[in-house]
């Protein structure tokens, strides 16, 4: 667990509850989706995303969501969820979750969410601030920081 918490210095801690469990005895599938927009909310906390977007009405929307299941999760568990980032591009990012089982001990599930920034006033697409980019480029997956 260690290793995870260094390997993902943006995290989110997660209590698997009860009547996320479906009727195959483990977490529905739809509970996932729900685990990766509170730990993007942290993330989008963190950097104020949120925040900006009430004096800008400049801010994160999602075009796209998938995820992997790779280990069925059970009640009782804690979930960590760890975020990385990938594709940089000039008005949306590729934000990677990876999902570890703290009663597992190992990684279950993998996920990504398309971030694309958005004018809410002009109902369209916005550029990423430099400082944005910036703050992004420390989190990329594969170290470069390189915006694409």
């Amino acid at each position: 667990m260690d290793h995870f918490l260094q390997q993902f210095p943006i995290h989110t801690f997660i209590n698997v509850a009860w009547g996320e469990m479906d009727a195959l005895q483990h977490v529905n599938n739809v509970a996932y989706f729900r685990y990766f927009e509170t730990a993007r909310i942290d993330f989008f906390n963190q950097f104020n995303l949120l925040e900006e977007l009430q004096t800008s009405a400049i801010g994160p929307v999602i075009s796209e969501n998938n995820a992997r299941y790779k280990r069925p999760v059970t009640f009782p568990d804690t979930l960590i969820v760890g975020v990385s980032i990938s594709e940089i591009k000039e008005d949306r990012f590729l934000l990677h979750y990876t999902v570890f089982s703290q009663a597992q001990q190992a990684v279950t599930t993998l996920g990504s969410s398309q971030v694309v920034m958005f004018n809410f006033k002009t109902g369209k697409k916005s550029p990423l601030s430099t400082d944005l980019i910036n703050l992004l480029k420390q989190y990329c997956e594969n170290g470069s920081g390189e915006t694409i």
